[in-house]
């Protein structure tokens, strides 16, 4: 095992290991490690205790099914699919624009995909929808009627699964992509129209050879965003 797959000693260096890793190896990953690593999911803190999350766990045939399912619909442009909900203002605006630009170019770059090359970038954002090769795949919905709150509750509950990864030597990468096709899941995954569907996870052991991997997009100073008073 390389050691970019070495387990993270403690949640400082969980955190800082914590990256978006869009290749993996094909090794299975055992369903205890999954049901540890979701089931620590339980002792996320929630508003009131509501506790809003509801996560599908994909692996083997049905991964591969609803993620062939989406990457076809992405691929021959299929209409009429739309979010939930809107992950981006219209438009992004800065500093936001700035970031995101630099994080999308630079993967790109990372890639080898020039600016215009609609083809290869189409070919690569394919990738995204059967959730870059990774042997476990997440889905996250949460009740339509739940608000903002509820979300932000939602978040700490995916942060405490991806830094439980590292953990455990795995690594993921959370993707709003999977929730650009959302009556698609519903539809695979025999969800109601009250499930709006959040976003997607890739889960398993990075493939430390891949050059994608070696992208880590540039982060803010602490200066940047927090204030200290006294």
């Amino acid at each position: 095992m390389t050691a970019i797959n070495n387990p993270a000693a403690d949640v400082f260096e969980a955190a800082q290991s914590r990256r978006s890793i869009r290749a993996y190896r094909s090794d299975p990953v055992p369903l205890e490690t999954l049901r540890s690593i979701v089931e620590l999911g339980r002792h996320a803190p929630s508003g009131s205790n509501l506790q809003p999350w509801q996560v599908h766990v994909l692996t083997g045939t049905t991964l591969k099914r609803v993620g062939l399912a989406i990457q076809t619909a992405f691929l021959n442009d299929e209409p009429g699919h739309r979010r939930d909900y809107d992950y981006y203002t219209d438009p992004v605006f800065e500093p936001y624009l700035a970031r995101r630009r630099a994080c999308g170019w630079g993967l790109y770059s990372t890639l080898g995909i020039g600016k215009g090359d609609h083809e290869k970038s189409k070919a690569w954002r394919a990738q995204n929808y059967v959730f870059f090769g990774a042997p476990a795949g997440l889905i996250f919905t949460i009740d339509c009627k739940l608000e903002k709150g509820s979300w932000l509750d939602y978040g700490m509950f995916l942060q405490t699964l991806m830094l439980a990864a590292r953990a455990r030597g795995l690594h993921t990468c959370a993707e709003a992509s999977i929730a650009s096709y959302p009556d698609i899941v519903r539809r695979e995954l025999g969800l109601g129209e009250d499930r709006v569907v959040i976003c997607g996870m890739a889960m398993g052991y990075a493939d430390g050879d891949a050059v994608v991997n070696s992208f880590q997009p540039q982060r803010i100073g602490l200066a940047d965003y927090a204030t200290f008073l006294d």
